[in-house]
């Protein structure tokens, strides 16, 4: 028994060592159902616009779970989830990505001309877009590099743009379907409670610990 406690491998207790490898299988899973869809051309009536809805829910869902672990460690310290929050994040600058990338090289086709048209008189792509445009940069600076380079303070300021960018993610999903408000009315509204959830941390923020950039 003591030989095979030496050869285990470091951490393989963990009991959490399956989160990150099984969050992104779990992740890529709709992704590869919609491509299955896709070449068995099974998406329906309208396929871009199906593919269209698929990934923009995809992005909003995977941005409303990446601001739940902050508001799920300090009420019940819980701290796992703290270990996912970026990985969260990028699935949904990922899914983000695509549903963009959907939009101009599919559904307008690349005309840049009725891309701008869309963008500035269609108030509901005006919303999307700046959605997309605020998670740039909370994509580039996700890494543990970027947040000692512009130092946590400053880091976390920038960071709560996901509020932001989560509530217009809302706003452009109740224009896009217009009829049926229930679905994004929920994410509206746990978007706001978790934003609740914050304000007395953003009131009275706590004392920075000294490894606090290392989340």
């Amino acid at each position: 028994m003591a030989t095979l406690s030496k050869a285990s491998p470091r951490g393989a207790s963990r009991p959490d060592a399956w989160l990150k490898p099984g969050l992104l299988l779990g992740g890529l899973v709709p992704l590869a159902a919609l491509v299955v869809r896709a070449v068995r051309g099974t998406l329906g009536a309208n396929p871009i616009a199906d593919a269209l809805n698929q990934l923009g829910l995809l992005a909003l869902i995977f941005l409303v779970a990446s601001l739940a672990p902050t508001p799920l460690k300090s009420l019940f310290g819980l701290t796992w989830p703290m270990r996912v929050r970026r990985m969260l994040g990028l699935f949904a600058f990922f899914y983000a990505s695509l549903h963009v990338l959907t939009y101009v090289a599919l559904d307008r086709a690349g005309e840049l001309a009725t891309l701008l048209e869309d963008v500035v008189k269609r108030p509901f792509i005006t919303v999307g877009m700046a959605a997309f445009v605020l998670l740039v940069p909370l994509a580039i600076t996700s890494t543990a590099a970027m947040t000692k380079r512009l130092g946590f303070a400053r880091w976390k300021r920038l960071h709560r743009l996901a509020y932001l960018a989560a509530l217009l993610g809302v706003f452009h999903f109740v224009w896009r379907v217009k009829k049926d408000l229930s679905e994004p009315l929920v994410y509206g509204l746990i978007v706001l409670v978790l934003l609740a959830l914050r304000i007395p941390a953003l009131v009275h923020p706590p004392a920075r610990r000294p490894n606090a950039s290392k989340m």
